[in-house]
């Protein structure tokens, strides 16, 4: 059994890791699904304030429906994935995920109008804001622990990995001091934390992706959402790809890369997402992602076979924010 730490009650029914889904229903008592939604913010990393061309692997419209669709307001982006839902999961409950591009990225008071009124819509219980660690002033996360007094709040940092080696090949624009800067001050207010990481990174090793892990749990951070490196087309990863330059990882790769980093993982820390994906139109490798489901299904199996689970090499005692 994993070490006495925090919510472990997953282990308890057979679960292998401790779901977005699991936690949400505990913390709310039942079924609650995030609904996405676009600001139509820039990036730092795309305009020229840090560089221009963004990441190796960035194409915004690959990574979100919205920036394939006509500009709507934020209420009616909601609307439309509540019915969605509701027709799918009949849920009534709902996250509004800010998604796209950098949803800290202007001024405060254009925040504040969006963020109310994603929060005012009807059955929305929680607002989720996808960032760069480099993009949060103090007086945003003002503004968005302002909003925790009604409403769950998590702030989901792209992260990627603490190697700055690898931040410097993907044209990341900051490096991990960056993020510990930013995990610092979010952790000062009443806010939940997530990190995006990439697992299969070029020149990163076993080893490499476990310290990543490590210092997730070593900071303690409330969720983590695991992606595999995949390339779209009209970005350099895609020509890296094409050309042989860069090679991906298989899925039995990946399976192996994530049980592993699910065992250094603390056992209270929410996996809200296993693999990454993009629509068919615009992949061009690996194919394999196109089976979120399978995915998954090769990992839960994978951790079966080693008698396995989230935290297994997690260790024992407190572990302090450095």
């Amino acid at each position: 059994m994993p070490p006495n730490c925090g919510n472990t009650s997953w282990r308890e029914v057979g679960h292998r890791f401790y779901s977005l889904n699991q936690f949400l229903i505990g913390k709310f008592g039942h079924r609650v699904w995030k609904v996405s939604v676009d600001g139509r913010f820039n990036c730092p990393n795309v305009d020229g304030t840090i560089a221009r061309g963004g990441c190796v692997f960035c194409d915004i419209r690959s990574f979100s429906p919205s920036r394939r669709l006509s500009i709507r307001s934020i209420s009616d982006q909601i609307a439309e994935g509540v019915a969605r839902l509701r027709q799918r999961h009949r849920v009534e409950h709902f996250i509004a995920y800010f998604q796209p591009a950098t949803n800290t990225y202007a001024p405060a008071d254009e925040l504040r109008n969006l963020w109310e009124e994603a929060a005012a819509y009807p059955g929305v219980v929680g607002l989720a804001i996808g960032t760069r660690p480099d993009c949060v002033s103090d007086e945003i996360l003002d503004l968005l622990e302002s909003f925790t007094a009604r409403t769950w709040v998590c702030v989901e940092y792209g992260l990627q990995s603490i190697h700055d080696r690898s931040l410097d090949w993907m044209n990341r624009g900051h490096h991990y001091q960056a993020f510990l800067d930013a995990v610092r001050r979010t952790r000062l207010r009443a806010i939940d934390i997530g990190a995006h990481v990439i697992l299969g990174i070029p020149g990163e090793t076993r080893d490499e992706m476990l310290a990543t892990a490590r210092e997730i749990a070593r900071l303690r951070l409330h969720s983590v959402k695991i992606h595999n490196l995949y390339a779209v087309k009209n970005t350099v990863l895609a020509d890296q790809v094409m050309s042989g330059t860069v090679a991906l990882p298989d899925r039995d790769q990946y399976v192996a890369y994530v049980a592993d980093f699910l065992e250094a993982l603390p056992p209270d820390c929410v996996i809200d997402r296993l693999c990454g994906d993009a629509p068919q139109e615009y992949l061009v490798a690996p194919q394999w992602c196109l089976d979120k489901q399978a995915v998954r299904a090769a990992i839960e199996k994978e951790l079966q076979r080693r008698d396995s689970w989230q935290g297994k090499s997690f260790p024992n005692g407190t572990i302090t924010v450095g």
